[in-house]
C-alpha cells in the first residue's frame, strides 16, 4: 500500500496527567471522555494543536501533549481524515484506541509557548 502523502504523518493529543499515565500503564489510550462521548479519538496536527489547546485546555492544569506518529497506530485503529473546525480536516481515531509505541515524544510542561512552538515547527 503506498504511503499517504496528502496528510502529516505526525499528530498530536492533548491530555491531562493523570490520563497520560493511564495510557503509559495500560499500553493503550481508548480516549478521554469526549473521546470516548464522540465515538473517536480526537487529535489535532501541529499547526491546528495551538487553537485546539487556547479553545479546549488553556485553563487545565497538569497537561501532557502526546506527539504520534500515525504509521504505528497498529491493528484495531482505524485513521481517518474529517472535516472539524473552521472546515479543516482533522485526524480521528476510531476502533481500539492508541498504542503507547505510537508515542514518539511527549511533553509534560504544556503552556501556550509549546503550543505556539509546535504550530510553528520550532519544538
Amino acid at each position: 500500500m503506498a504511503a499517504d502523502t496528502a496528510h502529516p504523518t505526525i499528530a498530536y493529543k492533548i491530555l491531562t496527567a493523570l490520563q497520560y499515565a493511564d495510557w503509559v500503564d495500560k499500553g493503550i489510550f481508548i480516549g478521554a471522555s469526549i473521546d470516548l462521548q464522540d465515538g473517536y479519538i480526537h487529535l489535532s496536527t501541529a499547526t491546528q494543536s495551538l487553537e485546539t489547546y487556547a479553545r479546549y485546555f488553556a485553563a487545565q492544569p497538569d497537561l501532557v501533549v502526546a506527539e504520534l506518529d500515525l504509521s504505528r497506530l497498529g491493528e484495531g485503529a482505524e485513521l481517518k481524515w474529517e472535516e472539524s473546525r473552521g472546515g479543516d480536516l482533522f485526524p480521528h481515531i476510531y476502533g481500539k484506541g492508541i498504542p503507547i509505541a505510537a508515542v514518539k515524544r511527549h511533553w509534560d510542561r504544556v503552556d501556550r509557548a509549546l503550543m505556539e512552538g509546535l504550530a510553528e515547527g520550532t519544538v
